[in-house]
C-alpha cells in the first residue's frame, strides 16, 4: 500500500536499554516467530544470538528462523513446546521477544505468565502487537533485520559482562529440565509410531527438504521431530488450523523449486479436504511426496475429547475411508501402505528413489497415539501434561 509507511530503524535509545538488559541478565531467553522469517532475519537472529550465547525457542512459525540443530536451540514453546523451553519461558528474568506476538498457543493463561515478574524486550516492526497481551519493559518497533544488526553491533563494542557465572547456572538449570526427555514415545512398539516417521524422514532427507503439513496430530509431530535449520523449510498454516493445505502448498513449492525434495505430512481426514489435487499434480508433472500418518481418526479432536471428555467421541472417527493405495494408483501415482515399524524406513527410501513419480505413503499408525506435551486450555505455560500418566 503507497500509504504504509512502517518505522524501519529501531530506535536508537530504547536500543541501548534492550543491550543493557541482555548484559545484566541472570536467566536469559531468546524468544523468536514467525517475524523472524517474514524479515529475513535468520542469519542476524543466528549471528545475535550466538555473540550472547542465551537459550533460543521457536514459535511453530518460526521454525526455522533458528537452527533446529544449533546447541543453543531448547526446542519449540507453547501448547505443544519443549518442557524445557516452556519451563524457561515462564522463569527466564529477562525476555527479548523477536517478531513473535505472546498468542495464546505459547503463553497459555496470561495470568499465570504475568505471575513472575520479568523484564520483557519486545522487538516488532507492527506497534499495534506490542504490549497487546503482556506488558512490555522496553519496545522496539522496526524491521528486526536492522535491530538485531544494530544490537549485536552494541554488544561487540560493550564490556567484558559480568554475569556468565549466572548464566551458566541457567544452562546447568535448562540441562536439569532437559533430563525429563519430554518428547519420548515407545521405540520398541512394533506398531508405527508417529514420531518415529518424522524422525526417520528428518534422517533421509538430512533436513534438506521442503515440510509442508494440514492441521492436526501429524502437524504437531513434525514441528517437534523435524528438526528445521533453514528458514522457509517448514509451510504449515499455523493456528489458522486449516485442513487440506498441506497438498496445495507443496504443489506450489515443487513449481517454484522442481530440484527440491517436496513433502507434505498429512493426515487421513485433512489428505481429503483436497485430495481432487492428487489429478493436478498428474497433469502438471509435479512430483512430490506424500506422508500421510493414518490413525483412523481426527487424531487432535480425538486427544482433546479422550483428555477433556472422558474419552466421549464424537465426530472424530473415520469409519469410511478409502483404499488410499488404490486411489493414489487411479490418479497415475505410486501408492503404498505401511503397517509395521520395520517397513518405514525402507518405503521412504524406496519413495525418494523415485524422483519423478508422487508417492502417497499410507502409515498406519498407532490410533490413540497422542502429542506430547500438552498445555490444556486456561493453563500456564508450565503446567504440561508430559503424558497418560499426568491424567
Amino acid at each position: 500500500m503507497r500509504s504504509y509507511n512502517p518505522v524501519v530503524k529501531g530506535h536508537s535509545g530504547q536500543i541501548r536499554k534492550a543491550v543493557s538488559l541482555l548484559q545484566e541478565a541472570e536467566r536469559p531467553y531468546i524468544y523468536t516467530g514467525g517475524g523472524i522469517i517474514m524479515a529475513d532475519a535468520a542469519l542476524q537472529l543466528k549471528e545475535f544470538a550466538e555473540l550472547l550465547g542465551y537459550p533460543v525457542t521457536n514459535t511453530l512459525m518460526g521454525l526455522g528462523g533458528f537452527p533446529g540443530t544449533h546447541q543453543q536451540f531448547i526446542g519449540m514453546l507453547g501448547m505443544h513446546g519443549t518442557y524445557e523451553a516452556n519451563m524457561a519461558m515462564q522463569h527466564c528474568d529477562v525476555l527479548i521477544a523477536i517478531g513473535a506476538r505472546f498468542d495464546d498457543r505459547v503463553i497459555g493463561n496470561p495470568a499465570h505468565f504475568a505471575s513472575h515478574p520479568r523484564k520483557i524486550i519486545h522487538i516488532d516492526i507492527d506497534p499495534s502487537v506490542i504490549s497487546k497481551r503482556v506488558k512490555v519493559d522496553v519496545p522496539i518497533v522496526g524491521d528486526l533485520k536492522e535491530i538485531l544488526v544494530d544490537m549485536s553491533a552494541q554488544i561487540r563494542s560493550a564490556p567484558a559482562r559480568k554475569n556468565q557465572a549466572k548464566v551458566k547456572a541457567w544452562w546447568d538449570q535448562i540441562a536439569l529440565w532437559q533430563t525429563k526427555d519430554c518428547l519420548k514415545y515407545d521405540t520398541k512398539s512394533q506398531i508405527v509410531k508417529p514420531q518415529y516417521v518424522v524422525q526417520k524422514l528428518w534422517e533421509l532427507t538430512k533436513g534438506d527438504a521442503y515440510i509442508c503439513s494440514d492441521v492436526g496430530q501429524h502437524q504437531m509431530w513434525a514441528a517437534q521431530f523435524y528438526k528445521f535449520d533453514e528458514p522457509r523449510r517448514w509451510i504449515n498454516s499455523g493456528g489458522l488450523g486449516t485442513m487440506g493445505v498441506g497438498l496445495p502448498y507443496a504443489m506450489g513449492i515443487k513449481k517454484a523449486f522442481p530440484d527440491k525434495e517436496v513433502v507434505t505430512v498429512t493426515g487421513e481426514g485433512s489428505i481429503q479436504m483436497c485430495i481432487q489435487e492428487l489429478s493436478t499434480l498428474t497433469q502438471y508433472n509435479t512430483p512430490i511426496k506424500i506422508v500421510s500418518l493414518n490413525n483412523r481418526y481426527l487424531g487432535m479432536v480425538r486427544q482433546w475429547q479422550e483428555l477433556t471428555y472422558s474419552k466421549r467421541y464424537s465426530s472424530s472417527y473415520m469409519d469410511s475411508l478409502p483404499d488410499f493405495v488404490k486411489l493414489a494408483e487411479a490418479y497415475g501415482h505410486v501408492g503404498m501402505r505401511i503397517e509395521t515399524k520395520a517397513d518405514v524406513e525402507p518405503a521412504l527410501k524406496e519413495a525418494f528413489k523415485l524422483k519423478d513419480r508422487t508417492v502417497f505413503m499410507d502409515f498406519q499408525i498407532d490410533p490413540e497415539e497422542n502429542v506430547w506435551p500438552m498445555v490444556q486450555a486456561g493453563k500456564g505455560i508450565s503446567e504440561m501434561l508430559l503424558g497418560s500418566e499426568d491424567l
